[in-house]
């Protein structure tokens, strides 16, 4: 069974039969990517990389633990880079990180499973907006339940150079607002939001933290991201617990307008800490 000491952890309740997965699926073509461009690759540098979105022109939605080194510290922001809707070489936009903000009780390492997977997000600001008229951000959803189906745009291990989408993938549990899904993901999928597709225009729900991979089996865990991004826009623009601190007045986010911590999808060689299968 895939990580029998996480589900044990978790607890989450898979009375509900999971839904028939669909294939994940490369989007080679630049048509194929409509909708899609403001998914991007999070380079954080020494060839290791992370998933992420936008959710406002100069905020990207990502995993705190992407934003940590080996050892636990924090990663300089200003030394991340953002590729929106990368795809071969090219992207629609590339910025760099300016500032960043994780939850609080976020710690590297813990062995509070259910407690660091809540915390696991984090907000990046990015240097300069991307115009939404090139990569319109996408909005935070509620909207997820046990039983239902979900998707999953990602990077990962072996299809770094374009994005992957997986449309329909299971809602295996929850537990806290600690979520289970049977989305396909690997290294490098850190921070890829899980989006609920019902309505007009993709919303993400959640953001891929940790997975395991066993017998042909995937098992990939996140959490409802809507309490928390509500706290970190609100951090952000108050100035607490952002790194590096601003010498003086906070600075106002624009609306509109990056260890050992148990859970980075990152390339191989780079230290990956993906719940091994």
């Amino acid at each position: 069974m895939i990580r029998r000491a996480l589900l044990a952890a978790l607890a989450l309740a898979t009375a509900t039969p999971a839904l028939a997965d669909s294939a994940l699926r490369r989007l080679s073509l630049r048509s194929e990517g409509l909708g899609w461009e403001a998914v991007g690759r999070l380079d954080l540098g020494g060839g290791s990389f992370c998933s992420g979105a936008l959710i406002e022109t100069d905020l990207v939605l990502t995993a705190a633990h992407c934003l940590f080194d080996h050892a636990g510290n924090r990663a300089n922001p200003r030394a991340i880079i953002f590729r929106a809707g990368y795809r071969d070489g090219m992207e629609v936009a590339t910025r760099t990180g300016l500032r960043a903000v994780v939850m609080p009780g976020y710690v590297p390492g813990s062995d509070d499973v259910i407690g660091q997977l809540m915390a696991d997000v984090a907000l990046l600001q990015l240097d300069r907006p991307i115009a939404a008229a090139n990569a319109e951000p996408y909005g935070i959803s509620a909207n997820v339940r046990a039983g239902e189906n979900v998707a999953v745009a990602s990077y990962g291990q072996g299809r770094e150079e374009a994005l992957s989408l997986q449309r329909s993938c299971s809602v295996l549990g929850e537990r806290l607002g600690a979520l289970a899904f049977s989305c396909d993901v690997t290294f490098g999928s850190s921070g890829a939001p899980v989006f609920d597709l019902t309505g007009g225009r993709p919303e993400i729900v959640s953001i891929i933290s940790k997975g395991a991979r066993e017998e042909g089996k995937v098992l990939s865990l996140g959490m409802r991201v809507e309490p928390a991004v509500r706290q970190l826009r609100a951090d952000l623009r108050a100035g607490r617990g952002v790194f590096p601190q601003v010498v003086g007045a906070a600075k106002r986010v624009a609306v509109g307008a990056s260890s050992s911590t148990g859970a980075r999808f990152v390339r191989p060689g780079s230290g990956p800490r993906f719940v091994k299968p």
